[in-house]
């Protein structure tokens, strides 16, 4: 069964890969990502679902804690350093969370706008849609695939970006 899903979601990241082929997309992905997840985590705080010794579990710590799982189990190292990035974006979250609705909803709306507006100014480079127009699962894939590529410049992960790419091949379709 872990093989299973490692295998898909290297499947998944590939697709990823393959539709930000072009560097400046790739770079405008590295912010525009975490400004929308930021948005979305930010928003998730604004959903209670119980109290765990005076601790408030929310929607965003459910939901980071099964996709956390998930990058973990599928790809160890990469899925490690995504949840420690994008849990140190839910720390920043959670401090935002304490202040008004008003500013909360600011902070999330601005976020979420800006972060999409960077985005579709990298794949107007790509000249190619966002890959989760086509399959919804790439939204998930953006923050393990954006860390998997700052190992790969590193160096590292030698072997899952070899898997990585010799599957992407298929998803270098031409412009869309």
């Amino acid at each position: 069964m872990l093989h299973g899903l490692r295998a898909w979601f290297i499947e998944q990241l590939a697709m990823y890969a393959g539709y930000h082929r072009d560097r400046r997309n790739q770079l405008t992905h590295h912010v525009g990502v975490p400004l929308i997840a930021f948005s979305l985590i930010l928003g998730l705080t604004q959903i209670p679902i119980t109290q765990v010794d005076g601790y408030p579990l929310t929607a965003a710590s459910v939901f980071l804690a099964v996709l956390f799982a998930l990058y973990i189990v599928a790809v160890p190292l990469t899925g490690i350093l995504t949840a420690i990035f994008y849990g140190a974006l839910y720390g920043f979250a959670l401090k935002i969370a304490t202040g008004s609705a008003e500013t909360v909803w600011t902070v999330a709306g601005a976020a979420f706008v800006g972060g999409w507006v960077i985005q579709f100014v990298g794949h107007a480079f790509e000249r190619r849609r966002p890959a989760f127009t086509v399959n919804l699962v790439q939204a998930f894939m953006a923050p393990p695939h954006l860390i998997a590529e700052m190992l790969f410049g590193l160096g590292l992960e030698k072997d899952l970006e070899a898997e990585v790419q010799s599957r992407a091949v298929k998803y270098f379709a031409t412009a869309t």
